[in-house]
């Protein structure tokens, strides 16, 4: 079975820190999740970036809906794969 990563976008960096913070509370998540600055396509202003939560599920066992249910609470989404 190859590795899982589910990439959640938040609308900012707050939101994405949150996030990182209740993954493991909420889902288990061991790993520490990675976070990445995206700057959207042609846009200069770093106000206008989103944030990326990056999650390494090895053994595939988070549930996608739940995740994308999750990351709406805090106005993002689930990155389909």
């Amino acid at each position: 079975m190859s590795d899982v990563r589910h990439v959640l976008v938040l609308p900012d960096r707050d939101a994405a820190e949150e996030v990182a913070g209740e993954l493991a509370d909420r889902f288990g998540v061991a790993e520490e999740p990675q976070l990445v600055r995206d700057a959207l396509a042609g846009e200069d202003d770093a106000d206008d970036a989103q944030w990326l939560v990056v999650v390494e599920d090895p053994s595939g066992r988070l549930d996608s809906s739940a995740l994308d249910a999750f990351a709406a609470e805090y106005e993002g989404w689930l990155e389909a794969p």
